[in-house]
């Protein structure tokens, strides 16, 4: 009898682990996600690259409000076609507030140094971005960040 009510006692927390998962989907329960340090990688989106720049900033905003302000330190590392996004905010108004009221809720957008040089882009050409946003190099960024415990997300 022992091993039925065992077999019983397991279902049941499967299946209430199960409704906890279901039910973490649609709104997280306070709480529900610990401190999170995440870097997301910027390099561009190809053709679709103002579509992709919305989806981008869209992801930010919704991770933002899942884990809360206070809850998750956000770095975006921008190079190569990625810059495009500040190019294309200078122009943009949508783009250039999406960014804004990211930068409000704490989202530090890093732009890479040797993207800026190699393309001959002057940094004051685009939206939001002063010398303190420039890194070195945006690959090795990422990398540096990743080894202080960011986590790496590349949408």
């Amino acid at each position: 009898m022992t091993a039925i009510f065992r077999s019983l006692v397991l279902a049941v927390l499967f299946a209430a682990m199960g409704m906890g998962a279901a039910r973490a989907g649609s709104e997280a329960p306070a709480g529900y996600y610990a401190d999170q340090k995440v870097v997301y990688h910027n390099d561009g989106g190809g053709p679709e690259a103002t579509a992709y720049f919305k989806r981008l900033l869209g992801n930010l905003r919704n991770h933002v409000e899942a884990v809360g302000r206070e809850h998750v330190a956000i770095r975006v590392v921008s190079h190569g076609d990625g810059v495009a996004l500040f190019q294309s905010a200078a122009n943009d108004k949508d783009l250039a507030s999406r960014i804004d009221a990211l930068k409000a809720e704490g989202v530090r957008f890093l732009v890479c140094a040797n993207t800026l040089r190699e393309r001959k882009i002057d940094r004051e050409t685009l939206y939001g971005v002063s010398e303190d946003d420039l890194v070195p190099s945006g690959v090795a960024e990422l990398a540096r960040l990743q080894g202080m415990g960011f986590a790496y997300i590349h949408p």
